[in-house]
């Protein structure tokens, strides 16, 4: 059997980012039903805590093998638009600020894939595998000027979150989907959901960082965390209500991610 690049490229991109419509609509529902106590309590989080509520279905063993292979090929996909620069970016300092995002999602959603393969083979209790965020910080503050290393860290994870609200305004999410082929009836509401969908990642991304600000501020690795700090950062100083609407604006960026599972053009040279 031949090696077709391109097939093998549009099939990581799309099962790629169908699993990330899985990881980041059940972010949105588990954080909806925690800021009314409607769950267990410890649900409200990121896509580690999806994937712990995965492996504790009948059948998550399974569920969640699908869901890791589904990761890996994100991950995958990305670092291949970074190093083929398969969406033509080029080498020019905006191009290589482009494919340097890319690197970054795919490293991010690898080690999701890692964390995913841990509690399938059963080698983590199923505990978000603690705070990386956290550890990071603590390793960054042991350097020289390690404040100002977090710092920059900071400035970096809230420049992606404004990023991320300038996508959704500016309407560029539209650019990742072939508009013709959506139903009428239904195109705006889909498109309407990526919209809301990108701010509320954008201010997931900004309540990170402002929490690594924190830990450089006052040199304390322990203020810094991932989307579970920033969501009970969220709801202690804004309310249970701010909450459940980041919530569902998170489980909007979950649909559009089948939207574009579906619909986005995907290219493979």
């Amino acid at each position: 059997m031949s090696f077709n690049q391109d097939k093998w490229i549009e099939t990581a991109a799309r099962t790629g980012l169908t699993a990330k419509g899985v990881v980041y609509s059940l972010v949105g529902i588990l954080t909806f039903m925690a800021a009314f106590e409607m769950g267990s309590g410890d649900d409200k989080g990121g896509k580690s805590q999806a994937l712990n509520w995965i492996e504790e279905q009948p059948f998550g063993q399974v569920l969640l093998g699908f869901v890791a292979v589904g990761l890996l090929c994100y991950s995958v996909w990305r670092l291949v638009e970074a190093f083929l620069d398969t969406e033509d970016k080029g080498n020019d300092a905006k191009g290589l600020a482009v494919r340097s995002r890319y690197v970054f999602s795919g490293l991010v959603y690898g080690a999701s894939t890692y964390y995913a393969a841990k509690l399938l083979f059963g080698s983590t209790s199923g505990d978000g595998g603690g705070d990386t965020r956290e550890t990071v910080a603590q390793k960054l503050l042991e350097q020289p000027f390690g404040q100002w290393l977090v710092g920059i860290v900071a400035v970096g994870v809230m420049a992606v979150g404004v990023y991320q609200i300038y996508y959704s305004v500016s309407d560029k999410h539209r650019k990742k989907i072939q508009e013709s082929k959506l139903d009428n009836r239904v195109k705006e509401t889909l498109l309407a959901s990526g919209k809301v969908g990108y701010i509320a990642r954008g201010i997931v991304w900004l309540l990170i960082g402002y929490l690594f600000l924190q830990a450089a501020l006052q040199s304390d690795s322990s203020e810094a965390g991932g989307s579970d700090s920033a969501f009970s950062f969220l709801e202690q100083q804004w309310g249970s209500w701010v909450l459940a609407v980041v919530a569902l604006g998170l489980l909007c960026y979950g649909i559009f991610m089948f939207v574009r599972a579906r619909y986005q053009p995907v290219n493979t040279r």
